[in-house]
């Protein structure tokens, strides 16, 4: 019998899945603000789990099922959890979907929006020791630290919001109260990681024996 362990949790815990599934969150609570790159990622993974991912783990799934009793059959037990996994991830991403404001930082703007930080800005700020850092304020499914893409739900991304050139803002920190100058508000493309498609059992799937 072929074992679908190995392969399935390779998988699973590869950096090129998104993150693990959270059942039926709570998405819609306020909008889901997000830039145009950020939108077509949760779009492409969406996409793939439907028509890619999903449809051969079930295939999976059917083929450990003829293969003795369910109970005792490790690939029908992991396969079934996968695909649970695999359906909370889907209803969640359908919600940031439908739930999604896309705010293009590259649109024209006028007067204070186009002076001042709100969703979409990129901020060149210092600490009060004289530290400098560039940041992006982006929504709340593309942040990424490596690229210094903050939501705008965090601590410093309310702190900068509304903030502009030459002024200071009090960023509440959990190590206490930092104040910051914000040097300089500009609006260009954030360039988000897009979805890349893990291999896995969309893959191993079409090796099955017959």
């Amino acid at each position: 019998m072929r074992s679908l362990d190995s392969p399935w949790k390779d998988y699973e815990m590869r950096k090129g899945f998104t993150r693990r599934p959270q059942p039926d969150a709570p998405a819609t609570l306020t909008k889901n603000y997000i830039t145009p790159s950020g939108l077509k990622r949760l779009k492409d993974e969406h996409r793939f789990l439907l028509s890619r991912e999903r449809p051969a783990v079930v295939e999976v799934v059917a083929w450990a099922a003829g293969n003795g009793d369910r109970s005792e059959n490790a690939d029908y037990q992991y396969g079934k959890r996968r695909l649970r996994q695999i359906d909370g991830r889907i209803r969640f991403l359908t919600k940031r979907i439908e739930a999604a404001e896309v705010v293009d930082p590259e649109a024209p703007r006028a007067g204070q929006a186009a002076t001042r930080a709100f969703f979409g800005a990129t901020v060149r700020y210092a600490n009060a020791a004289g530290a400098e850092r560039v940041v992006s304020i982006v929504g709340t499914d593309e942040v990424d630290l490596d690229r210094n893409h903050i939501s705008w739900m965090s601590p410093l991304g309310r702190a900068l919001m509304k903030s502009a050139a030459g002024g200071s803002v009090v960023l509440q920190a959990p190590g206490g109260i930092e104040h910051l100058t914000v040097l300089e508000v500009s609006y260009e493309r954030i360039s988000v990681e897009p979805f890349r498609e893990p291999p896995g059992p969309e893959a191993s799937g079409k090796r099955m024996p017959p």
